[in-house]
């Protein structure tokens, strides 16, 4: 059940529709499975079904998924802190780890790390009030040229989408600017780095839309 409120969550976060079909994409099971489990989630009050709009959570489902999430994310931002992980290497761990801790170790891990806000890839981490920060930022897809902005969150988990995203030293408080968009679903061209040491790079429709951006 925390699996599904979570990837619920995740998916509101990006603006995506939630259905039997994305959650069982998004979880790895089968469509019927997706479907017994929404079942079991609306009949305990986590979830609605709302027509035209999908799977939505509800007050006490929201709540929950800020609470698995707040796990989630300290363990992996401790992992990268205290235990010497890579970005690229802290989800899996963290999905193994989320259901097995304690709120009691939760809480020590947060205050051990200062009560960090945001995780290595630039997630809110939610209060345990359940309560998040919200910080003003757009998909770098949805950019036009010309627009200037900082890189503050990486949107997706793949690990070799994260590895290259180091390889190219395209990585969170890194100035980004949007030179140009090439025509017919062509890459997007954008320079990352302070000028004038800012390298060029085109990049695809993927990494466009796992970026998000704080203007400047």
């Amino acid at each position: 059940m925390e699996d599904y409120v979570r990837v619920i969550y995740g998916l509101v976060e990006r603006g995506e529709a939630v259905t039997n079909t994305s959650l069982a994409g998004r979880l790895e099971v089968s469509p019927s499975s997706a479907s017994g489990m929404v079942t079991k989630l609306s009949q305990l009050g986590l979830v609605a079904h709302v027509p035209y709009r999908g799977i939505e959570l509800t007050t006490e489902g929201r709540l929950l998924a800020r609470s698995v999430l707040r796990r989630h994310r300290l363990i992996e931002t401790y992992l990268v802190s205290e235990l010497g992980y890579t970005w690229d290497e802290v989800h899996s761990e963290a999905d193994a780890l989320e259901h097995a801790v304690s709120d009691r170790l939760v809480e020590r891990i947060a205050a051990k790390l200062g009560n960090p806000m945001r995780d290595p890839h630039g997630d809110p981490i939610p209060a345990p009030d359940g309560s998040v920060e919200e910080m003003p930022m757009r998909i770098l897809d949805d950019l036009p040229p010309g627009a200037v902005g900082e890189i503050v969150r990486v949107w997706d988990t793949d690990p070799e989408l994260l590895r290259y995203l180091t390889e190219h030293s395209i990585g969170l408080g890194e100035r980004i600017e949007v030179v140009e968009r090439q025509p017919f679903g062509g890459p997007m061209v954008v320079k990352v780095g302070s000028p004038p040491d800012a390298a060029t790079h085109a990049i695809g429709k993927e990494i466009a839309q796992a970026l998000s951006v704080a203007l400047r």
